[in-house]
């Protein structure tokens, strides 16, 4: 994986990496998200997302649907609490359609008055949809308690009274302060020739000035730990348990966690939990713990749904994982294979050229660099049984785990 970069001189950085491929993948990644509103502004990153596709100066909204699709390509973006991604896929032919597209509608939206007022709504039937769905409202609710009154506990999508007084002015005023050219990477992979590449962003990026301002970002305070039950009128019973856990740049224990979290409950059918949980006792048909790194913190947690009477033996299951954790060291031969199953899911994932592109984006968006493979199985290859102890008994003691169940 031996991308090349250049930055142009109005910051916006390029990364480029060449495969042989018909097909091209390339977008734009921007370091603005939900943590970046104001207080009247809730939802506008996301909202800020959808209006993107709905008119430039030159443009009108199903322009830009149709501009990909007719020749077979995607456009497409989505908002996280840290960033806003916008990318296409197409075949090689149609790169330079594309790029000056992916520029026009990033750099040029107008935010027209009377497609905001269409997308408020929308925007509204989807947090009405998202409210709905307990396995997914569980999640922002749990994060809420995690980093209460702090940005990273906000929802993504907003809250109703915010969104119905959005307006064009407000939209342009948090693209104006948030979407600045040092905090922009564009990236691409394909058949092209990093020249041309160049060559078209400083293009279509032509008029596009420098500019550095105020977009501070404040780490949240420490917080005390929560259990919490609700009511909920559903079938099912939602937990979720977890704390805090490591930030982007803290590069070694992030890895250490990576891998302890991936035996724990990743997406291997073999993970601990579903072993313990659903093979041997069938009392839930999904459980999986995560982890998220941001820029100053991160999260970790345990989700299961099931059926309510089995519910504390499914959170006596999770605590006992999680102690096995903090008082057994793992064995040479299940460190080893721990670290070769990530290995293969690395590998497995990178095959996917659109995953690909889009974690070269993050990754120069935050490092200013790509890592190669090699050097992920490195970092992973030096992982003790100390080090997965260490994390564990930091992130799992049972007196840190914030928990919250609707039942």
């Amino acid at each position: 994986m031996e991308y090349q970069s250049y930055t142009l001189p109005n910051g916006i950085r390029i990364v480029h990496l060449p495969a042989d491929t018909p097909v091209c993948y390339c977008g734009y990644a921007v370091n603005a998200g939900t943590r970046d509103e104001l207080v009247a502004e809730y939802g506008m990153a996301h909202f800020t997302e959808h209006m993107l596709f709905k008119g430039t100066s030159k443009r009108r909204s199903h322009h830009i649907l149709n501009r990909m699709e007719s020749v077979g390509g995607e456009i497409n973006a989505y908002t996280t609490k840290e960033d806003t991604f916008v990318y296409s896929i197409f075949l090689e032919p149609h790169f330079e359609r594309g790029v000056e597209l992916l520029g026009d509608i990033l750099f040029h939206s107008i935010f027209p008055s009377s497609e905001i007022e269409k997308e408020k709504e929308v925007v509204l039937d989807e947090i009405n949809s998202y409210k709905d769905n307990p396995s997914e409202l569980i999640f922002d609710e749990f994060e809420n308690m995690l980093f209460n009154g702090h940005e990273l506990g906000r929802n993504i999508l907003g809250e109703e009274n915010t969104i119905e007084a959005f307006s064009s002015e407000a939209v342009s005023s948090f693209v104006s302060r948030t979407y600045l050219p040092s905090e922009i990477v564009f990236f691409s992979l394909g058949r092209i020739d990093f020249k041309k590449v160049t060559h078209l962003i400083h293009k279509f990026t032509e008029g596009i000035e420098a500019r550095v301002g105020a977009h501070p970002r404040f780490a949240p305070e420490s917080y005390t730990p929560r259990k919490e039950v609700i009511a909920k009128d559903t079938h099912q019973c939602h937990a979720i348990i977890g704390n805090r856990a490591f930030g982007l740049y803290e590069e070694m224990r992030r890895s250490y966690f990576y891998l302890l979290n991936n035996i724990l409950g990743g997406p291997g059918m073999n993970s601990r939990l579903n072993v313990a949980l659903r093979e041997k006792r069938g009392w839930v048909y999904n459980v999986e713990s995560s982890f998220v790194s941001f820029t100053d913190t991160g999260v970790f947690s345990v989700y299961f749904g099931c059926d309510p009477k089995n519910v504390e033996r499914c959170l006596n299951g999770v605590y006992k994982e999680l102690r096995r954790f903090r008082n057994e060291r793992l064995t040479t031969a299940q460190l080893e294979a721990a670290k070769k199953q990530v290995y293969g899911q690395i590998g497995v994932s990178t095959d996917n050229r659109g995953n690909l592109s889009l974690s070269m984006g993050k990754s120069f968006l935050r490092f200013n660099k790509f890592d190669s493979l090699e050097e992920l199985f490195g970092r992973i290859d030096k992982i003790t049984s100390s080090d997965l102890l260490d994390v564990a008994n930091e992130v799992f003691e049972e007196s840190l785990l914030t928990s919250l169940i609707y039942k």
